[in-house]
């Protein structure tokens, strides 16, 4: 723990208005000063603010988009994530450390605020309900972090007894040494942040920013963090209660299709894409391009200057001409290139080259000749490469009920959930309902469907770990176009890979224990 305890110790206060420098940074400009830092609940909300700013899934989404069958290699690619589609993972790899590095960074800001609260009293009632919430939505989001941690770095989080990661629930002192928890140590404190944010939060004493509600950490946040995480450990009965509760309380629905009017060739017209500053004729695009809440339960905010996540498939801007050297994998457009999928359209730029005849083409030309350019992060106006985090979104609960409903042997309620999300994602008729003849067949169509509904939002390397061999799945699903000029096309998802490794500047400086086959 010492590399992390430097790291963070060196983080300095600035933060209730200004982003701190780069965590590695060994000289500051000053040093942490809790009383000059928390005089009253606003310096609070200030400092909250800028911890939602440290909440970061990029990574995830990144290094899965580009380990498992996501995407396939773009044609202006020149060397981009290369090694990592063949599978190269060590103790340095980049997206592992700086998953490891940003989730104990909004842990570390977390666990700041939550101590220098106690330096505030609050003199009204007013107050003391904002003060309760704030320290809510810290507690929620140390929860969510160490979550995340333990998703990617143990080697299995159904074992309590099992490694888990560092547990840190408290500003760390510089000299501290701090063990690599249990994975039931780290749930414990997880669940105990959870209960005590539901209690506490207040959704009128959300931060006073522009942002919309739903950016910020609510009680329908907490519930659906609840249902994936109990549906990670395999107890099917909380996971459903929770997910239950989002679908029935929340009052969100799943986005519709809309209308979607299309040319002789198949392409969606204008209005569908619409633009930086118009939004989609279709309720679900528009949603994807955040100018609508739609079925998002929680998504980070992410305006020009917070981040750039489609900067991980191009190099300027979101279409043809914007240097993509990163496509939608073909796997997942053959499996929404179908009548009345409205994905098909809202996943891929109006100006991608879709070649029917891509399989005729040697390898060198099928990169040049099928580009199918990522839309789903279209970007924002000023922004072009921008695109707000959806964290939990109401489909993925209905997924979860789903898988809940296999759990309990009720594979006819499972198919109900799954026609649903697929019902709304048709904009020409409802789709047949499907029919499982046995829990492998169920569980394979749930976890096709998650691969399509979820693409690109940072799940499927953690589902085929979860259920891929329940589903009767072995190894990742790339289409052979898209690893032709490639020696390694697939792996096994019982590779010890499918663990992250702890990165290498951590073990250095903290030697604790490794996941095995690092």
């Amino acid at each position: 723990m010492k590399k992390i305890i430097i790291l963070l110790i060196l983080m300095t206060t600035v933060l209730a208005v200004h982003s701190c420098r780069d965590a590695y940074e060994i000289v500051q400009d000053g040093e942490f000063s809790e009383s000059a830092t928390f005089q009253n609940v606003n310096d609070m909300q200030k400092f909250l603010n800028n911890t939602y700013d440290r909440v970061d899934v990029s990574n995830e989404i990144a290094f899965t988009a580009i380990f498992t069958d996501e995407l396939g290699i773009g044609s202006q690619n020149g060397g981009q994530n290369v090694s990592l589609y063949n599978f190269v993972l060590n103790s340095g790899d980049a997206f592992a450390s700086a998953m490891w590095l940003a989730h104990y960074r909004a842990i570390n800001s977390a666990n700041r605020l939550i101590e220098g609260a106690k330096l505030v009293t609050p003199t009204t009632t007013a107050e003391q309900q904002s003060y309760n919430s704030i320290l809510a939505q810290a507690q929620a989001i140390r929860a969510f972090a160490h979550f995340q941690l333990l998703c990617y770095f143990a080697p299995t989080i159904k074992d309590n007894n099992s490694a888990g990661v560092i547990l840190l629930t408290k500003v760390p002192q510089a000299n501290e040494k701090l063990p690599r928890n249990t994975v039931g140590e780290v749930f414990a404190s997880i669940e105990s942040d959870l209960n005590s944010a539901y209690a506490n939060i207040d959704p009128v004493k959300l931060p006073s920013t522009t942002s919309p509600a739903y950016k910020f950490v609510s009680k329908g946040f907490i519930d659906a963090l609840r249902a994936r995480m109990y549906l990670y450990r395999g107890d099917y009965t909380k996971a459903e209660q929770y997910a239950d509760t989002v679908i029935n309380t929340s009052g969100l629905v799943l986005s519709s299709a809309g209308t979607v009017l299309t040319d002789a060739n198949g392409v969606a017209n204008a209005a569908f894409y619409g633009s930086y500053t118009t939004p989609s004729t279709s309720p679900y695009k528009s949603m994807l391009q955040d100018f609508t809440r739609g079925e998002v339960i929680m998504a980070l905010d992410r305006p020009a200057g917070k981040g750039a996540i489609a900067g991980q498939f191009y190099f300027n801007r979101t279409n043809l001409t914007g240097g993509p050297y990163m496509d939608l994998s073909r796997g997942i457009y053959n499996l929404i290139n179908i009548n009345g999928d409205v994905r098909k359209h809202a996943y891929v730029d109006a100006t991608a080259k879709i070649d029917p005849n891509y399989q005729s083409y040697p390898w060198g030309q099928y990169l040049l000749n099928d580009v199918l350019c990522i839309d789903k992060y279209s970007g924002k106006n000023l922004a072009e490469l921008n695109s707000d985090l959806k964290l939990f979104r109401l489909s993925e609960m209905y997924f979860i009920k789903a898988e809940c409903r296999v759990a309990a042997n009720d594979l006819a309620g499972a198919a109900l959930r799954i026609k649903a999300v697929r019902d709304a994602r048709n904009y020409i008729a409802p789709v047949a309902l499907p029919v499982y003849t046995s829990t492998a067949m169920a569980l394979k169509d749930i976890l096709t469907e998650r691969r399509v509904e979820l693409a690109l939002e940072g799940h499927r390397y953690l589902d085929l770990k979860r259920i891929g061999a329940s589903a009767g799945i072995t190894t990742t699903e790339r289409n052979p176009k898209d690893v032709e000029g490639y020696t390694n096309k697939e792996i096994n998802i019982t590779d010890y890979r499918f663990t992250l490794p702890i990165p290498s500047d951590e073990i250095n400086a903290n030697p604790i224990q490794q996941n095995p086959g690092y």
